[in-house]
């Protein structure tokens, strides 16, 4: 029996999101704002950037969670992403700057920047800047992969060196050498394509293009884990030796999925910084990395929906403990992560599976009076 493209969980949780998707805008025109249902505009870009985390979860799960590939620089291609995105809306700033410099960013003039350097060029236009979204991301997973996986470095050892390169990195982008504003980073954005980013359209506009973007990766996720190729990568998960031995190119296989992954979490990155108006090198930060990781486990490993599930739950919970409880964020983070690793080995997606199964097999009390 063919397996359905778009199981019961997958339809579950688009439909949600579809629902999502139209309510909130709906909720954000049509309401008063004094009603207690009106989603403020401030909220949009709060759900949005929630959405593109949900995206960067996605993206992590279908390493992890399919091919067993533990990778802890996630944040980094989600950071590069970020910044091809930042570099076009600092481009689209130009004579509207502190400086009135056309050309060069305003911490470039601050700099003492004589000329633009050659990396920015192009990234003026669009079309330009969200090819680079994607081809960055995944040039440097390409090459890192390439080499590690040729090299058959697996487990811990492909975790740590993913965080050492993600650990690079940021120390490279703190350097006010390498041109990408230093400790500050990029912000102080204006506008995207013509559109004030402050404009309540502009943040309706991103915030669906998140919630699509969310759900995109979701299905190509799904297109690649039901194929003969996904077949292979749970293959690779659970016996990459005798996988190999039966012929299968194994790197490939890892090298092509890790690519893709890393494209996905440019993407969500690329969302991310209109919606927030920042990109500095502390998205680089080892810590968002492992994060990441806690996201999946949290929700699910190997299921795509639960790892956005993880996510939303996550960073909805951080949002409100690091306001109200601001010392106790990190020690609730821990705790989730212990009390999953221990009771839900299957995260909470899979908890509510079998809630529901056990549900569904208890006999209703009608039938039990009958047979007494």
């Amino acid at each position: 029996m063919a397996t359905p493209f778009i199981d019961r969980r997958l339809g579950i949780f688009l439909t949600a999101l579809a629902v999502v998707t139209v309510g909130v805008p709906l909720a954000n025109l049509m309401l008063d704002p004094s009603s207690g249902m009106h989603v403020p505009s401030y909220m949009l870009s709060l759900l949005g950037k929630y959405l593109c985390y949900a995206l960067l979860a996605v993206a992590l799960d279908l390493v992890w969670g399919y091919c067993g590939i533990l990778s802890l620089g996630h944040g980094a291609f989600f950071a590069l992403g970020g910044y091809a995105m930042g570099m076009h809306l600092m481009r689209e700033i130009g004579a509207r700057g502190a400086y009135g410099n056309p050309v060069l960013p305003d911490f470039m003039v601050f700099l003492g920047y004589e000329q633009l350097p050659w990396f920015w060029h192009g990234f003026d236009m669009f079309w330009f800047a969200a090819i680079m979204v994607l081809v960055v991301p995944g040039a440097l997973a390409f090459v890192f992969g390439w080499f590690a996986f040729r090299s058959r470095v697996t487990g811990v050892y492909l975790s740590i060196i993913t965080q050492a390169m993600t650990y690079a990195l940021l120390l490279a982008f703190f350097r006010n050498e390498m041109g990408f504003g230093g400790n500050n980073g990029l912000t102080d954005f204006k506008d995207v394509l013509g559109f004030p980013l402050s404009a309540d359209a502009t943040r309706l506009a991103l915030f669906i293009l998140s919630a699509l973007a969310l759900a995109g990766g979701l299905l190509l996720g799904r297109a690649i884990t039901i194929s003969k190729f996904g077949k292979v990568l749970v293959g690779v998960r659970d016996a990459e030796s005798r996988t190999r031995f039966l012929g299968y190119r194994v790197e490939h296989y890892k090298l092509f999925v890790f690519t893709v992954s890393a494209m996905m979490a440019g993407v969500a990155g690329a969302l991310y910084v209109p919606q927030v108006g920042i990109i500095n090198p502390g998205e680089f930060s080892p810590a968002n990395s492992i994060e990441i990781v806690i996201w999946v486990a949290l929700g699910g490993r190997g299921t795509l929906v639960g790892a956005a599930l993880g996510a939303l739950i996550v960073v909805a919970a951080k949002s409100w403990l690091t306001s109200a409880f601001p010392d106790a964020w990190l020690y609730a983070l821990g705790a989730m992560f212990i009390l999953v690793t221990i009771f839900l080995p299957q995260g909470v997606l899979g908890l509510i599976e079998k809630l529901g199964s056990r549900r569904a097999k208890a006999p209703e009390p009608e039938a039990v009076e009958a047979e007494a």
